[in-house]
């Protein structure tokens, strides 16, 4: 089983970085970028850079059919997700292996739904400090994907020996993982952290990495996501908890993540993915979360005055 097709759904920070990693390594002929009519048009029209440098994507449309792809990457926000499924829907085969670069701890769960878990490796994006605004991607680190599997069949090992294969011909950074479910757990934590910190208080990482009330707010979101995992039988650790604050700590400080990106064009959050989860979460198991409640309520604040 070797990849030569890769169809990716999503332009926006993080499909532009990989859509451009492997456009560079296999060339465009072995890259594309699915998406409808409209989003086409924009692309013809604006362009796309990446770190100054205009993108050359192969971009095709939704409607083709015949080409299914041997990698389908979704890189799209939760909130884009139920469409990106539909664009999607030409590009998968019986052989073809997914990957959802989402945020969380469901979207593997909503895309196998659709297409078969069968189909589907986990996976994790993290230690990079990509901002896109508008058409312009920046970024100084690249970090790493995290890659496993929760199943331990013949098939999924196959397919996951072939996304590695991928990785190590192109040379991206990644770390085959012996936990999944645990390192899916642990970027989940910081997220509701760091995402949601920096978007109420309106800054960058910078606005965490130094002592004061977003780096107190952004510590004490982490601890209950901790809390939650115990309860759905993840371990993690105050070593955890302290390696993925040091990350932070060594991101680009003029950098930000993506609910700030959100906040700054005025568009919907994904305040639902982390602080929603978190309440779902909690309330299935009885338990309070008080610091996502009062993140909850802050954002959709001020969300509605968009």
């Amino acid at each position: 089983m070797e990849i030569k097709r890769i169809s990716i759904i999503g332009m926006g920070a993080l499909g532009v970085l990989y859509g451009d990693f492997f456009t560079q390594k296999l060339g465009k002929q072995h890259v594309e970028f699915v998406a409808d009519e409209k989003r086409i048009e924009k692309y013809k029209r604006e362009g796309v850079f990446c770190n100054g440098v205009q993108c050359d994507f192969n971009v095709v449309n939704e409607e083709e059919m015949g080409k299914p792809a041997d990698l389908l990457v979704f890189a799209v926000k939760s909130t884009a997700l139920d469409s990106a499924i539909k664009t999607a829907r030409n590009k998968v085969s019986k052989d073809t292996i997914i990957l959802s670069l989402l945020n969380g701890i469901s979207s593997e769960e909503i895309i196998g739904q659709v297409y078969g878990m069968d189909k589907m490796l986990y996976c994790v994006a993290q230690g990079m400090d990509a901002v896109k605004i508008g058409n312009e991607l920046k970024y100084t680190q690249m970090g790493k994907i995290c890659i496993g599997i929760m199943d331990e069949d013949e098939d999924r090992k196959k397919k996951l020996q072939a996304v590695v294969d991928l990785f190590d011909r192109t040379g991206l950074p990644y770390t085959l993982e012996t936990d999944i479910k645990h390192r899916l757990w642990s970027k989940f934590m910081v997220n509701v952290g760091v995402n949601q910190a920096v978007m109420i208080y309106e800054g960058t990482y910078a606005t965490v990495q130094r002592p004061g009330e977003a780096r107190e707010l952004m510590i004490a979101a982490m601890r209950e996501v901790m809390m939650l995992a115990e309860k759905e039988n993840v371990k993690i650790t105050e070593k955890d908890l302290d390696e993925y604050v040091n990350l932070i700590d060594r991101m680009n400080p003029n950098g930000m993540p993506s609910m700030r990106q959100d906040g700054l064009a005025r568009r919907k959050s994904e305040v639902e993915l982390f602080a929603g989860t978190v309440l779902a979460l909690a309330k299935k198991h009885g338990i309070s979360t008080p610091v996502n409640q009062k993140i909850y309520d802050t954002v959709r604040l001020m969300e509605s005055k968009y």
